[in-house]
């Protein structure tokens, strides 16, 4: 089978992406996992496929590096949003794995997008330790707050949460190091089973967790407004934003969060997206 497939990459995070808006690819896993090869394919963390969809302007799919549909991927899908800019589609809302998406495109070159895409709200948040938390960003995310993270064992330490025996079907992994004004993120991720450059769900589940945390310090902004719905009664509500150094680039995290809901809403990630090449490659 010849496959014509684009690399992109967001934060050092790199996507094969294929067209099939026509239906022209039903890949096996076993096809998936070699695209994803480092040696015998194009390369990459992971897999994406820009699809027709009859509510929405597309529909994304997400593979992990080992030939299995993911659940949802942050970069990767502001990596498809540039590509949809790149083949040009002019509005971004599309469904996903875990429902909804909307995007906007901040900053367009032929090669390189600034992608801010909407994330699922999350009314959820558990406290697993004194310095760890679990919550889902469409993925599942263990978030443990360290010291000096760019020294820490991400591959042993990573490898043990990712299978540990609490998290039904395994969990993404991340390390915090909190600063005054931004936080730094390093991420192992089920599905690659390695370290990655940038993990688009981790760093936004890094940045709740760091307000839940830290509540003083680690974001780049905070405001607080009252809001009143339909002239009910009003309740208070923090904007954030946060900045997070991961591996690859930097990464942008806002939400809101309701202090009488505990909701946090209105989550948008942003930072680059950006074309890698193209090629054609046979594959059995």
């Amino acid at each position: 089978m010849k496959i014509h497939a684009y690399k992109y990459q967001g934060a050092g995070n790199d996507f094969v992406i294929l067209d099939n808006r026509n239906n022209e690819y039903n890949l096996t896993p076993e096809q998936v996992k070699l695209l994803c090869d480092r040696r015998f394919g194009v390369g990459a963390d992971g897999m994406m496929l820009l699809g027709k969809s009859d509510e929405y302007d597309f529909s994304m799919r997400s593979f992990n590096a080992d030939g299995y549909e993911g659940s949802m991927c942050g970069n990767g899908g502001r990596c498809l949003v540039a590509f949809a800019a790149h083949r040009g589609i002019k509005k971004f809302d599309f469904n996903a794995i875990d429902g909804f998406h909307t995007a906007q495109v901040l900053e367009f070159t032929p090669y390189r997008c600034i992608v801010k895409l909407k994330m699922k709200d999350l009314e959820a948040c558990d406290k697993y330790s004194e310095n760890a938390y679990f919550l889902n960003t469409g993925s599942p995310h263990y978030v443990e707050f360290v010291e000096d993270v760019a020294n820490y064992p991400v591959d042993e330490k990573g490898k043990y949460w990712r299978y540990h025996k609490d998290f039904e079907g395994g969990t993404n992994v991340n390390f915090v190091e909190i600063e005054e004004n931004c936080i730094n993120v390093r991420t192992y991720e089920r599905g690659v089973e390695a370290e990655t450059y940038a993990c688009g769900t981790g760093v936004t589940a890094s940045s709740i967790a760091t307000y839940l945390y830290s509540p003083s310090k680690g974001f780049a902004d905070k405001q607080q407004v009252a809001v009143c719905p339909n002239g009910g009664k009003c309740e208070d509500v923090e904007l954030l934003k946060y900045d997070i150094h991961a591996l690859g680039d930097d990464l942008q995290v806002n939400f809101k969060y309701n202090k009488s809901s505990k909701a946090f809403t209105d989550v948008y990630l942003t930072g680059p997206a950006t074309f890698v090449f193209e090629c054609d490659i046979e594959i059995a």
